[in-house]
């Protein structure tokens, strides 16, 4: 399959996203990348998790620990192919053939096509992408030019992919727990200590690290933000060691590893006492590549389940004739449209945030951080959920790993951990929602939306009903002790983000009649009461929101 050519929905996206040039250029590049991610990419991750996942070396012929990760040739071709497309340097610098630098609606667009794939590899790209952020934005000019054109790279000089290490084995998510400690040596620092989860160890060509300088004080704030070179320039260890990889349930692609450092070499970026808010920041990226690789998770549970679908015959007629398997195949081909859109949207805020921090306004930056905790936390559970409806799909064949739904369901696991837990989220949107009212300018965003919408007003005073009592609901949970607005928290979560997805549907309804009709049975099922022996609108739009046999055969 061409991942790219099967998803019209994706070029519409980017053709309102990208001015003219920007997407005449990645229509054409996207179009050759989503090819690769159908064919030998696919090809290559399916070899990856089953036969050919990274090994630790930990020692060589002489019993010196070299601490070496191997990965198969497959592997490192699918790393070589994916940065020399632009998927992390054209973010930061000028794509040849246009002259000017790409953004980061590009570079989602190539991530939400990878995870379709290879969900496992994108995580790397995901901490070359924190890795890069960090350095642009922090770093010495000295600690700049050495770096930074390798984290960037597209082939003219070797590639350092990243990595962002914070956890440690006694606090988890209570990073203000942390006790790798820094000490400071002349014009350098040395790192001691242990980081518990640490992705793409081995592989790195820098790792951007949390460290406690000597005398610091306790907590988030006592911390600092170190890079942290994987080897020194002679090509030896930099003090650093792997003790064992992970054996994890699913993204087998991507190495984690518990790291020791011993005395490792480190170069302080930005000021001393903001280490864990440039962290956040880095944070809040990785976030929004998770939602992109869970779309993309969801885009393909959804392919696999239609396509199945189409091809299956039991007692006598395909699987696609019978209303059950409509109804189902509706509403995955409904919320997988509605979402990714969705996160597309929130993309074109965080791209602005990001590359113009200082032209965004107070409320464009809290609505940011609160699109992206509550987006996160949806995505990556449909994600799940997806997986989970394409091997019911499949029947006893998508539990069977000769088919790809296995994989999904083990990679989309992780998707609900990575990035903070719905508990660490639910917690960052009541933190949100108590210091900047977050609640109330986020409604008063979407009712700027719902009054631009002159079509299906049935379905637009259903939400506009539904923002009044969430907003009513949030208000009473804020009057509570703090302790109970927690239990509320991941409710109030679902709550904001099926808000912003109605929102996001409704304003695309005038588009064409399909997407009238995909907004129609989006706010059915999110917010309608289904009454007893209704028409349901699912079985009536199946004909119109699903694809055809043909329709996949004529696109690919």
């Amino acid at each position: 399959m061409n991942f790219y050519s099967l998803d019209e929905d994706l070029k519409t996206i980017l053709k309102k996203q990208l001015d003219d040039s920007m997407f005449s250029w990645a229509e054409e590049q996207l179009t050759e990348f989503g090819r690769k991610c159908g064919e030998e990419i696919d090809e290559r991750a399916v070899h990856t998790d089953r036969e050919g996942q990274p090994r630790l070396i930990k020692y060589d012929q002489m019993g010196e620990d070299i601490s070496e990760v191997w990965v198969n040739e497959g592997y490192k071709k699918t790393v070589e192919e994916t940065y020399k497309e632009g998927i992390v340097g054209y973010i930061h610098k000028p794509i040849p053939d246009l002259n000017r630098k790409g953004n980061y609606t590009y570079s989602f667009a190539q991530g939400y096509l990878l995870s379709q794939a290879e969900p496992g590899f994108y995580c790397p790209v995901t901490l070359t992408m924190a890795t890069a952020y960090l350095i642009e934005h922090y770093a010495s000019e000295e600690i700049k030019n050495k770096y930074f054109p390798h984290v960037i790279s597209t082939g003219e000089v070797e590639l350092y992919e990243g990595a962002t290490f914070l956890t440690e084995r006694q606090g988890g998510s209570d990073v203000g727990a942390n006790k790798v400690k820094a000490v400071k040596e002349k014009n350098i620092y040395r790192i001691y200590g242990e980081k518990y989860f640490a992705s793409n160890a081995g592989m790195c060509g820098v790792a951007m690290v949390l460290a406690r300088i000597e005398g610091a004080g306790e907590g988030t704030k006592g911390l600092s933000l170190f890079l942290v070179p994987w080897r020194k320039d002679d090509g030896k260890l930099n003090g650093v060691s792997i003790r064992r990889l992970k054996d994890k349930l699913g993204v087998r692609a991507v190495p984690s590893a518990e790291v020791e450092f011993q005395g490792a070499e480190a170069y302080l970026i930005g000021e001393a006492d903001q280490g864990f808010y440039y962290m956040i920041e880095a944070l809040n990226l990785s976030r929004v590549c998770n939602a992109v690789a869970s779309i993309g998770i969801m885009r393909r549970a959804y392919l696999e389940a239609e396509l199945y679908a189409n091809k299956r015959t039991a007692f006598g007629q395909k699987l696609i004739q019978y209303p059950m398997i409509q109804d189902t195949l509706v509403r995955m081909r409904v919320k997988q449209e509605t979402e990714t859109s969705s996160v597309f949207k929130m993309v074109e805020m965080f791209d602005q945030a990001a590359r113009f921090p200082r032209e965004r306004s107070h409320k464009e930056q809290v609505i940011n951080r609160l699109l992206i905790a509550i987006m996160k936390k949806e995505t990556a559970e449909q994600s799940i959920h997806f997986s989970h409806e394409a091997i019911e799909m499949h029947g006893g064949n998508g539990f069977i790993e000769d088919f790809v739904t296995p994989r999904l369901l083990r990679d989309a696991q992780v998707l609900t951990v990575w990035e903070g837990t719905a508990n660490i989220l639910g917690l960052e949107v009541l933190r949100l929602l108590n210091k900047f009212k977050a609640h109330k300018l986020f409604f008063l965003d979407l009712k700027g939306v719902l009054n631009r919408i002159s079509i299906l007003p049935s379905e637009k005073q259903m939400v506009e009903e539904s923002i009044h009592e969430t907003d009513q609901f949030i208000d009473s949970v804020l009057a509570m002790t703090q302790e109970t607005q927690t239990y509320y928290s991941k409710k109030i979560a679902k709550k904001l983000a099926d808000l912003y997805e109605g929102a996001h549907a409704l304003s695309r309804a005038d588009e064409n009649d399909r997407k009238r009709k995909v907004a129609e049975v989006f706010i059915s099922m999110t917010f309608g009461q289904e009454l007893p022996l209704q028409d349901p609108l699912s079985l009536k739009y199946a004909e119109d929101v699903l694809e055809t046999a043909d329709d996949f055969v004529n696109k690919n």
